[in-house]
């Protein structure tokens, strides 16, 4: 991907190092952590998450006032703005940012619509967001309560040594993926998936909304060619294969259970990932059409 020397967005934070206040979080920023956890990771996930708040509570870690915040790890030595190679990972994901500004302003400008451009934060280990407490354990995410991406660009290194799809544009693909998760906030997509949350076929649901994130992902692909080189959609889906629940239930867990899946296979997410691409328009990602065993 051709992206150094060229333009980076206005709208990213640069939160490495920095240590977060302690806050307590409120009940409302508590259970849409859990939601969030719960989409990405299943119900097990819910109850690490809520031994490990349990836990922390017991050591003294965290306490006060109404509830518990995570304070965020500081860097150590002058910043992370000291490390040449985060410094040059902060360059691209703002150009991959901007990328995808330019991207969804025109289409939907083309639609009669206004395009929100998202924040994003770049982090350190921990960091507090309206959705509750966000961690680098967690990969980059998406919070709809304050519009904004967040990555710990430690997860670039995970990507490449854990989950084998090495590559610059497997890392646009990410931001990409989580931007999409922002134009379904501002359609409306995610706040109708939520409202589902209680029914017992939820899962399928947000199945079909990630399936939707890694099209949009392949729509900004489709218009953003004229900056990729060879090799680079090879690259996204590289990472959509890795990064699908089978395999990553089969690697963790060392079996595979469909049921509580949250963001669809690795077949899956490669084809919705290149039916965006092909297409080049969001008017195909509809993954809420057809029955789940068609996605």
């Amino acid at each position: 991907m051709r992206w150094k020397g060229r333009r980076q967005s206005s709208n990213v934070e640069d939160a490495r190092g920095r240590s977060a206040a302690r806050t307590g979080a409120s009940a409302a920023g508590a259970a849409q952590l859990l939601n969030f956890v719960g989409r990405r990771f299943g119900i097990k996930g819910i109850i690490v998450v809520v031994i490990g708040f349990f836990l922390l509570s017991r050591l003294g870690i965290l306490g006060g006032g109404g509830g518990a915040g995570v304070p965020m790890q500081s860097g150590s030595g002058g910043g992370a703005s000291d490390n040449p190679v985060s410094n040059e990972r902060l360059a691209f994901v703002s150009v991959t940012l901007a990328d995808t500004e330019d991207v969804w302003n025109q289409i939907f400008q083309a639609g009669g619509q206004r395009y929100v451009e998202p924040q994003m934060q770049v982090y350190t280990g921990r960091t507090n967001t309206a959705c509750g407490a966000g961690s680098a354990s967690m990969g980059p995410f998406y919070c709809p309560a304050d519009q904004k991406v967040y990555i710990d660009l430690g997860f670039y290194d995970e990507l490449e040594q854990t989950f084998q799809a090495p590559g610059d544009f497997a890392q646009a693909y990410v931001i990409a993926h989580e931007v999409g998760h922002h134009v379904q906030n501002l359609l409306g997509t995610s706040g109708k998936v939520n409202a589902m949350r209680n029914r017992p076929d939820y899962n399928q649901y947000s199945v079909r909304l990630e399936l939707q994130a890694d099209c949009y992902a392949g729509v900004w692909a489709n218009h953003n060619q004229r900056y990729l080189d060879a090799g680079d959609i090879e690259e996204a889906v590289r990472a959509a294969n890795a990064i699908g629940d089978d395999a990553i239930q089969g690697r963790m867990q060392g079996k595979v259970v469909p049921h509580t899946f949250t963001h669809g296979t690795s077949e899956q997410r490669m084809r919705w990932f290149n039916q965006g691409y092909k297409s080049g328009s969001p008017n195909n990602c509809d993954t809420f059409a057809g029955s789940y065993e068609q996605l």
